[in-house]
């Protein structure tokens, strides 16, 4: 529960606050850059909220921004703070970028907004879909002649808060994404330093009234307590084989959490269109799935070679796509030519490396190029080449298929007062992530 809520520059002037409240004087945010000063010196590690006075100061950054919220409660702090990121993530999708001149030109409509996202102190309509179908910037316009009142869409009054009601379409259907990310830290003789797997289950729904979905999955805490039945998949690819451990689940507020928390049973009432059902992490140890071996040879007094082999460490049916391979090379390195057995090979000497793309490289096979480099007056290969160790560097995608092993055992879709026959099919993808890594020896 939040009093008052300010949205300050870095200096930490005030440039629009929302009273919700009224037991904490405004004149309190005035403390606030003296004691965040304070909360620097003391320790290198600034918390997100401290205490001063009986007022509790709760805030976040973002860009040239605080976004700050007062209380004097015994209130949840992270509720409130959860609150702060999702104001930002509300104003982003209006204004499409929110800073200092984007708070100063659109001050009318975030009071509006403020006035939406909270009342007296507690969060209420958060989602931005059912936000902008009474929140537009043509509101504001004057009109001198007759209009309707603007009402709230039957969401805002509605226990289900992000779908409107009366959604009709003529092909009722589901689409559901398993989408991976996988980020691996590799050693130069192929040993997994770090593996980090993060997936998100994705959806687009066209359904019509208020549709009830019911999600089962071969997780291990899931599927000891779910049932094999419900509607047929329709699934594009996807591996088979025993039930996997999830961690760090997040799922969206649609998803019934009593429910999931009594019977593991993943139930929920969808939004219209696109949003991520749930996100997951994994920490096993996975194998690459792509596998590059880099050598550098002395070629001559000023030219040096360096062989690049790429093999695909998956099943043969699988196939990755736009593989994309960057090869640190030295700085000063000049006039290269390239060998390869398949793809193209481009130089970036602004970027000091070679960059070698595959449009899709198929499971258990494997290919390689050969550069030529020249360097000015080579003295000290194992010098150079040391400022040039930066690891390689690779991105790709494989369709239909999942690093961990997840599977979609059902997706029932049910309608009690419209009763129609629903389509839901199910895509497995699998993503290099940020961070996938090979490091040169």
């Amino acid at each position: 529960m939040a009093s008052a809520v300010f949205f300050l520059d870095l200096k930490g002037k005030p440039l629009l606050s929302r009273n919700y409240r009224g037991d904490i004087p405004m004149s309190a945010v005035e403390k606030f850059p003296i004691l965040l000063m304070e909360a620097e010196e003391e320790s290198w590690a600034v918390p997100p909220c401290f205490s001063h006075e009986g007022i509790n100061y709760l805030y976040i950054t973002h860009k040239n921004l605080y976004l700050l919220a007062l209380t004097k409660n015994n209130s949840n702090a992270s509720q409130i703070l959860l609150f702060l990121h999702q104001v930002v993530k509300v104003l982003t999708e209006y204004f499409k970028e929110l800073e200092e001149e984007s708070i100063r030109d659109n001050f009318v409509i975030i009071y509006e907004l403020l006035d939406e996202l909270m009342d007296f102190g507690f969060p209420q309509t958060t989602d931005t879909k059912i936000l902008k179908e009474y929140i537009t910037q043509q509101f504001h316009i004057l009109d001198l002649g007759p209009r309707k009142p603007s009402l709230p869409p039957a969401a805002v009054t509605n226990a289900v808060s992000w779908r409107s009601e009366g959604l009709k379409y003529r092909k009722n259907e589901a689409f559901l994404d398993v989408v991976e990310s996988i980020n691996l830290l590799i050693s130069h003789t192929g040993q997994v330093l770090r593996s980090e797997v993060l997936g998100s289950v994705q959806m687009k729904c066209f359904l019509s009234g208020m549709p009830e979905l019911r999600l089962g999955l071969n997780d291990k805490v899931l599927f000891d307590h779910q049932s094999n039945t419900g509607a047929p998949i329709r699934s594009a690819g996807g591996t088979t084989g025993k039930s996997i451990e999830m961690e760090d689940v997040k799922f969206h507020q649609c998803v019934r959490l009593s429910r999931f928390e009594n019977d593991r049973t993943i139930s929920f009432i969808p939004p219209d269109g696109e949003f991520e059902l749930m996100s997951y992490r994994l920490n096993t140890t996975v194998k690459p799935l792509i596998w590059v071996d880099c050598k550098v040879n002395t070629y001559s007094d000023t030219r040096i070679e360096i062989i690049v082999k790429a093999r695909a460490q998956f099943k043969k049916k699988s196939t990755a796509n736009n593989v994309e391979i960057r090869i640190p090379v030295p700085e000063d390195a000049d006039s290269p030519k390239f060998e390869s057995t398949a793809g193209k090979v481009k130089w970036e000497p602004e970027n000091s490396c070679i960059v070698w793309t595959l449009k899709q490289l198929g499971g258990g096979r494997d290919f390689s190029v050969r550069a030529e480099l020249g360097l000015p007056a080579v003295k000290d290969l194992e010098a150079e080449m040391s400022r040039a160790k930066r690891p390689i560097k690779v991105k790709f995608n494989i369709p239909y298929y999942t690093t961990s092993g997840i599977q979609v055992r059902y997706l029932k879709i049910t309608e009690p007062k419209l009763q129609y026959p629903s389509f839901p099919w199910v895509r497995y993808i699998t993503n290099s992530g940020e961070d996938y890594t090979i490091r040169m020896s």
